[in-house]
């Protein structure tokens, strides 16, 4: 695993707005050093295509190995550009996820579909991975709607569930991760100084007398399995945009300073940064200087060696 020190850039990994190329996989790399301005690689164009599955994959993630020696990628099996039936799509959309592995950054291979989630489950959203020293595997957690039939007829609600890999091939039996009793969707999560920071979206609608919800509330825990989480924030970025989802956190290369980005999902803006130096606090503020490529959204953020920016650049520019 590099060190920060060794670090010298960050690659945005996400995916578009929902069009005939938009639901698949596109890579935008920082200016120099830069955490906050960013540029599409490949004119714009995607780096990664799926056709398995649904045909289209969302909300990527890339976790480096604690060997640092590979990459693997995790993304959502959905494309809502055929079909914007939500019912089908939580009742009977995917279980599988989409999964790409790479030595460089570059070259990822085939790709293959592989099947997480139980067969109460409705959908597959939004997968990331992050290595887990006390496991000595990666926990792999994602968002599905649970039903208590096999035809999945009845009422059902997202829950975030998890299960455990070594190799990306072969998962431990999915498990329940986070259950609040009511929808949660679009988990990150970052380590600190031993201290582990997850970030989720309430789904709730505030015509529910939900004042926090459709944004993000923030948890902490000094381990991944344990099994209360203490509240941190709610409510995270609300005032300057009207709503989020999807967020994604990283931290700069060159100091204390992180960054949560947050989609404002109906706005043509998308997403929108947020900063703080202060990462057990809770309080982000808004980034005033950034950067992003065009209709950026859901994906990940993650820092890169000099040899791996010149690659990506050399490959994608």
């Amino acid at each position: 695993m590099p060190t920060a020190s060794e670090y010298a850039g960050y690659l945005y990994v996400h995916f578009k707005r929902e069009a005939a190329d938009g639901e698949q996989i596109y890579f935008a790399l920082s200016e120099g050093d830069d955490p906050l301005h960013f540029d599409d690689l490949n004119g714009g164009e995607p780096v990664l295509r799926s056709t398995l599955g649904e045909g289209g994959v969302r909300d990527p993630h890339i976790v480096r190995s604690p060997e640092g020696d590979r990459f693997y990628m995790v993304a959502t099996d959905l494309c809502l550009y055929k079909s914007l039936d939500w019912d089908r799509h939580q009742r009977h959309g995917s279980r599988s996820i989409m999964i790409w592995e790479s030595t460089d950054l570059v070259n990822w291979g085939e790709g293959r579909l592989v099947e997480v989630a139980p067969p109460e489950a409705g959908n597959t959203w939004a997968p990331e991975s992050v290595w887990d020293p006390e496991q000595e595997a990666y926990l792999v957690h994602w968002s599905s709607t649970l039903y208590d039939d096999a035809g999945r007829e009845g009422e059902g609600y997202n829950r975030i569930m998890c299960a455990t890999t070594r190799d990306f091939r072969e998962f431990s039996e999915p498990r329940v991760w986070i259950d609040r009793g009511w929808h949660t969707i679009d988990t990150t999560v970052i380590e600190h100084d031993g201290v582990y920071y997850r970030y989720l979206k309430d789904e709730r609608s505030r015509s529910q007398g939900v004042p926090n919800g459709k944004a993000i509330f923030s948890e902490t825990a000094a381990s991944l399995t344990a099994p209360d989480w203490k509240p941190l924030a709610e409510g995270i970025g609300l005032g300057p945009i009207s709503q989020g989802e999807g967020p994604l956190v990283y931290k700069s290369n060159t100091e204390d300073r992180w960054f949560l980005w947050i989609d404002e999902f109906t706005a043509e803006r998308r997403y929108v940064p947020f900063e703080t130096t202060d990462l057990a606090g809770g309080e982000w503020t808004p980034s005033k200087d950034f950067r992003l490529p065009e209709d950026p959204c859901h994906g990940v953020v993650l820092p890169v060696t000099a040899e791996e920016y010149e690659r990506l650049s050399a490959a994608w520019a």
